[in-house]
């Protein structure tokens, strides 16, 4: 065959090697066939001697196909983890144990930073995938007839009803294993082929969390630190599901954490614990919603307020009203940008003049991947890979690409970092809030607002990411 085609491997073929034979060897499974076992090796690899070493260890007729070494380390990097982190963790199999593959998976997925696991259920196959840096990466095929006791044992874990089939259920796990202890959130959806499990992997250390360190600009992080100080007043940051906006609050928390000060926050889920913080969670079930626990707390003597998210008429009305009465107020709400969260509360039915006397700073977040610094590749620049009505702030001579390495498992990034635009609402936008005047553009460059456009593109210009990571967001602009 050419060295150069491009190989894939089949998620069903990769537990025939462990991870230390595949690695040991440089090997790789292509297919199967009764006694016999096709595997791909290194192009500069003796086949003689690797044929019989295999043959006595496999006991079966192996038939090598040579491939080149750069294919073999990136088939390796990407379905064959080897990072420090994983030393230890055994190659393991649903059918031996469903405790043992549970247990690590969840540790597998903690290793690599991710934030959920996905155990999905279709007519011929089940699948997990993992959710590393916000993309979606396959690892396991699991066996019809094995899915259905991998599920029971999340509900156990869960204390979910395992009976119960048809409806969808959430629960929470307080994982411990092995020295390790973290909160999982489940959620089980019933589907056409059976039902589907995502775990959301909550990190429940906040020691590392600094707002120095999240991705603010300078001038970004000025502003939005005058308005995380001011005594009272509402802080709100928006963004879409997964960008980052709980990680910012927290740190804004761990900044504002003092013995002088009674901090409460009511969440859905509890992500981090904070000493001295106190912590309360959502539980709709029994009547503990966001505005029922915003009313007990205005009698708990609080400084700051944190809610996990403004959902609803009633606790934007509920969390302006803690404002009015003089507490710092910290929360989210889904909107495009930072001045849409304006119009989106008085969509809600909030006056305009209430909104101008309580919103002290709006703040728009994402989150970016960063190219591996490793192996990102430089290319002469395309003005044709600017959406078409964007106006690029400078000229870009040269770019970055994404390649993919050993470093990154081959995706060509390494990490995510949070880009903002941050509005500080001073006595003039006040005014235009009241006024009901939404356009207020001019005077945002009068003041050196960055857009998130521009502090994504600032991101590109400097070469820490690529044109198609920024691209949806210079859409907008």
């Amino acid at each position: 065959m050419n060295l150069n085609e491009h190989i894939t491997l089949l998620t069903e073929n990769i537990h025939w090697l462990t991870t230390d034979q595949a690695w040991h060897y440089r090997v790789l499974p292509k297919n199967r066939a009764g006694e016999s076992l096709q595997l791909y090796c290194e192009d500069s690899a003796d086949r003689n001697e690797l044929l019989a070493e295999l043959e006595i260890m496999f006991g079966l007729e192996i038939d090598l196909e040579p491939i080149s070494a750069t294919q073999i380390a990136r088939l390796l990097s990407k379905h064959y983890l080897k990072d420090n982190a994983l030393q230890g963790l055994k190659q393991f199999a649903l059918s031996n144990d469903p405790d043992d593959f549970l247990n690590n998976l969840i540790q597998e997925a903690k290793a690599l930073k991710s934030s959920d696991i996905h155990i999905e259920s279709y007519e011929n196959k089940c699948r997990v995938r993992i959710r590393i840096d916000g993309m979606m990466v396959e690892r396991y095929l699991l066996k019809r007839e094995d899915y259905p006791a991998l599920i029971n044992k999340i509900k156990i874990y869960a204390d979910l009803d395992i009976a119960e089939k048809r409806l969808p259920q959430d629960g929470r796990i307080n994982f411990k294993h092995q020295g390790q202890q973290f909160d999982i959130r489940a959620s089980v959806l019933p589907t056409l082929h059976g039902e589907k499990v995502v775990l959301r992997l909550l990190n429940n250390d906040a020691t590392e969390i600094d707002l120095n360190s999240l991705g603010f600009s300078a001038f970004d992080l000025d502003n939005y630190l005058q308005g995380a100080k001011r005594p009272n007043g509402i802080l709100l940051i928006s963004g879409p599901t997964g960008s980052g906006k709980t990680t910012t609050l927290y740190a804004t928390l761990k900044l504002l954490n003092k013995e002088t000060r009674n901090i409460l926050t009511i969440e859905d889920p509890v992500e981090y614990t904070l000493e001295g913080i106190n912590q309360v969670q959502l539980k709709e079930s029994i009547g503990l919603g966001f505005p029922e626990a915003l009313r007990t707390f205005l009698r708990q003597d609080p400084d700051v307020i944190m809610v996990g998210e403004i959902r609803d008429t009633e606790t934007a009305n509920m969390a302006i009203r803690a404002a009015l009465t003089g507490h710092l107020v910290l929360s989210t709400i889904h909107t495009n940008s930072a001045w849409g969260t304006v119009s989106r509360l008085i969509d809600m039915g909030v006056h305009p003049f209430l909104v101008a006397s309580t919103l002290n700073t709006t703040v728009a977040q994402r989150l970016i991947r960063l190219l591996c610094p490793e192996c990102k590749q430089v290319k002469d620049f395309n003005q044709n890979l600017y959406p078409k009505q964007f106006k690029p702030y400078l000229e870009i001579a040269e770019h970055y690409v994404a390649n993919g390495c050993e470093h990154c498992y081959f995706t060509g990034y390494k990490g995510r970092k949070a880009v903002y635009e941050v509005i500080p609402i001073d006595q003039e936008l006040s005014a235009e809030i009241k006024a009901g005047n939404m356009n207020i553009n001019e005077l945002l460059k009068e003041r050196g607002v960055h857009t998130l456009a521009e502090n994504a593109f600032n991101l590109f210009s400097a070469g820490q990411t690529s044109i198609e990571e920024i691209y949806p967001l210079l859409l907008n602009y």
